[in-house]
């Protein structure tokens, strides 16, 4: 069966239509804006979802990844503040806010962003001396992330971070590092023994001081008991309490004679013959006990203790 003329305008109509609406819708993926252009110039962006554009007229211009994405910055060798070489990369997270700027301010996005980073590091980093480098990568990380991201600004992009993975210095260097830690470590080790050797003699020397000072304040509460006891005697002495006196003597020698007894270099003991006098005074001893005894009260057997005659030099 043959088509009549109406019936081909109707099916090219229909065809025309289907055309028109495909070239009129755009659908947007998440996460992806796109720019529209008329003739060549910028007109509109747009977001994700269903879009109308007007077909044959406007295009899609750039199709742009609102997403943060990562940015790997390659290896590249600085010379820091102190003239040591050393070989440094890193890495860049970066976010689009505004897709015209981004499609139309800069050609080559990720390049322009990749050469910023690196320059920058190059200029931080050479700034610095190689012990500030390994020890303060965070003040380093900071400092990049602003510098970056103000010069990137323009282009309608967010640095969201600058991370420098690795320092490598030369092997040399490295060495020459160690042996210093080494001396560091040797010197820290010295200092605190030497630090300890001065608190123990410093300890000791203070326990010297208080063992002299106890060992004073004993003879000083020695002599005084050594004086009130001297004074009690001479009292008696006053008194007319000669026993007092003989017991006074008796002991002081008796402490005498125990001394020379208990030396260790000697074996014999040799006598004076004054030491006889010593018995009379144990017999002074014996009748003040008595006396003692007596005022006491008490009424056991009373011993008779014999004085042994005094024999004086000369005598037989």
């Amino acid at each position: 069966m043959g088509f009549s003329g109406f019936d081909i305008a109707i099916i090219v109509l229909v065809a025309l239509v289907v055309l028109v609406l495909f070239r009129g819708i755009r659908t947007i993926p998440q996460g992806y804006n796109y720019t529209v252009e008329r003739f060549g110039r910028y007109t509109k962006t747009l977001s994700p979802g269903l879009n109308l554009i007007v077909p044959f007229v406007d295009r899609i211009g750039a199709r742009m990844n609102m997403m943060e994405q990562v940015l790997d910055v390659p290896s590249q060798e600085i010379i820091t503040r102190d003239n040591a070489i050393v070989g440094v990369d890193g890495i860049a997270f970066f976010q689009i806010l505004n897709a015209p700027q981004a499609a139309y301010q800069v050609s080559g996005l990720q390049n322009a962003i990749l050469n910023l980073t690196m320059t920058n590091i190059r200029t931080v980093m050479g700034s610095m001396d190689l012990d500030e480098l390994l020890s303060n990568r965070d003040a380093i990380n900071e400092r990049l992330l602003r510098v970056v991201d103000e010069a990137a600004h323009p282009w309608g992009i967010k640095i969201t971070r600058v991370e420098i993975k690795d320092i490598n210095p030369p092997a040399n260097l490295i060495e020459s590092m160690g042996r210093q830690m080494t001396a560091e470590r040797n010197k820290r080790a010295q200092i605190l023994a030497a630090e300890g050797l001065k608190q123990s003699q410093i300890l000791e020397a203070e326990g010297r001081k208080e063992a002299a000072f106890r060992d004073a304040e004993a003879r000083e509460r020695s002599a005084e008991a050594e004086a009130r006891a001297t004074q009690v005697v001479s009292e008696a002495i006053a008194k007319g309490d000669v026993q007092a006196l003989n017991y006074f003597v008796a002991q002081k020698y008796t402490e005498a004679l125990t001394r020379i007894g208990s030396a260790t270099n000697s074996k014999v003991v040799l006598m004076p013959l004054e030491a006889s006098s010593l018995i009379g005074t144990l017999g002074g001893i014996g009748e003040i006990a008595r006396e003692v005894f007596k005022g006491d009260g008490s009424t056991g057997p009373q011993r008779q203790v014999a004085r042994p005659p005094v024999v004086r030099p000369g005598e037989t």
